[in-house]
């Protein structure tokens, strides 16, 4: 299926990946607690409209 040196590559790429992206992501994580404050509410209130639908439809059954 995939020869010896393509895996390899595909191992390397992914771990390089996955280094790349922690470095950037703890360098911007003082930018994104200031400009993302309250984004977690969002997403309890998208949670919860999705929690009430699934009750109002299989509720009404």
């Amino acid at each position: 299926m995939f020869s010896t040196g393509q895996l390899i590559f595909a191992l390397l790429f992914f771990i390089a990946f996955v280094i790349i992206i922690s470095i950037m992501y703890r360098k911007d994580k003082k930018l994104h607690k200031k400009n993302y404050r309250g984004v977690f509410w969002v997403l309890i209130g998208f949670i919860g409209f999705f929690v009430l639908l699934l009750l109002i439809k299989y509720g009404l059954k």
